[in-house]
């Protein structure tokens, strides 16, 4: 039975890989550049909730990790990559108190399915 399982669920990945690859082929043809998995994407909208909610999360993480009281100011720049969830890179622009504000290059991890985020990179951007 185990073996009958695992051969439906083998067949049901090749049947899914074969449709991303046949949806960019199909892309191709059209003239259209395929979109990947991997593939970061530039984000239109840097003021919807997400972006914000994920913006906020990274400057909360990293004050914590870092011990200091950066405050986000706005979304710079944004993008998504696909992979087993969503990263944001984001290039975000904070204050530290009285400093003048700075621009920050953070990712984070998503995976939405699960209510889980997790800040794996944030770095000063020299300006």
């Amino acid at each position: 039975m185990a073996l009958k399982s695992l051969s439906i669920l083998l067949f049901l990945t090749l049947l899914v890989q074969i449709s991303f690859v046949l949806s960019d082929v199909s892309a191709v043809v059209r003239g259209r550049k395929a979109l990947g998995i991997g593939e970061w994407i530039p984000i239109k909208d840097l003021n919807s909730t997400i972006v914000q909610d994920v913006a906020q999360f990274a400057i909360t993480e990293h004050n914590k990790e870092a011990k200091v009281n950066l405050v986000l100011q706005s979304v710079y720049k944004g993008e998504t990559q696909l992979v087993a969830g969503l990263n944001y890179r984001l290039v975000l622009t904070a204050k530290d108190g009285g400093v003048r504000p700075g621009h920050y290059l953070t990712v984070v991890y998503v995976k939405p399915w699960l209510n889980y985020r997790k800040l794996t990179s944030f770095e000063r951007l020299l300006e």
